[in-house]
């Protein structure tokens, strides 16, 4: 039987009325930010089964523009992020979609910064907890529990290798890896979960193993 902790049975400490249509909302918009790695500057959001049923009531587009704005779950600027977000000049629009046979609690975020764009699927699953389950219509894994190196690169024999090396150069252990690509040579995506934080440095050496390969840090949240 798996442990039940505490925050399991009374909740995160949070701003706002639900854990799961607030403060998970709040984290997914974090996380998306996240991985696009700069500024958001405009987002698309679509509201998935129980998000779109009950969102106004929840205020879960409130907080999902609080964490596109870089905001945790216990800020008390939660309440005003329509208004910070207009300050800022972050456009955004909901819309109510069907994901298909997901979690009631998903959301689609497709996120633009100033030199980047990127799409995230990602579901709260109760208590402030989350999962990112796609990223560029890559399957992934990710409940912002562990630092987090997603690498997106042209896929060819050593890269894997290569980025594993690095990280074990700096002493950062993996925790968990997962590898995903559209096609043998393609577009790949490899997300190694580690049990240590992940330094600027890392990225750059796995940026130079290749031409137009990219790597982004989400820390643990």
């Amino acid at each position: 039987m798996p442990q039940i902790g505490v925050f399991d049975v009374v909740g995160p400490i949070m701003v706002g009325p639900s854990s799961s249509h607030t403060a998970g909302a709040v984290r997914l918009g974090f996380a998306a930010r996240k991985i696009l790695g700069e500024e958001v500057r405009s987002a698309e959001i679509g509201l998935h089964g129980s998000f779109a049923a009950t969102y106004w009531g929840h205020r879960t587009d409130v907080a999902i523009l609080a964490g596109l704005l870089g905001m945790a779950m216990d800020d008390s600027r939660i309440p005003a992020a329509k208004e910070l977000a207009a300050q800022a000049g972050l456009r955004y629009a909901f819309q109510v979609v069907d994901l298909g046979d997901v979690h009631p609690n998903s959301v689609l975020m497709r996120v633009q910064g100033d030199s980047r764009a990127v799409e995230v699927k990602g579901a709260s699953i109760g208590g402030g907890r989350i999962s990112i389950y796609e990223i560029d219509r890559f399957p992934v894994s990710i409940d912002g529990t562990y630092s987090v190196l997603l690498a997106r690169y042209t896929d060819q024999p050593g890269i894997v290798a290569d980025i594993t090396r690095i990280l074990a150069s700096f002493g950062i252990n993996i925790a968990f890896m997962d590898v995903s690509r559209k096609m043998r040579g393609s577009e790949a995506l490899l997300v190694a979960e580690t049990d240590d934080p992940i330094a600027n440095d890392v990225l750059d050496l796995v940026e130079s193993l290749q031409k137009g390969i990219t790597a982004r840090v989400l820390p643990s949240f």
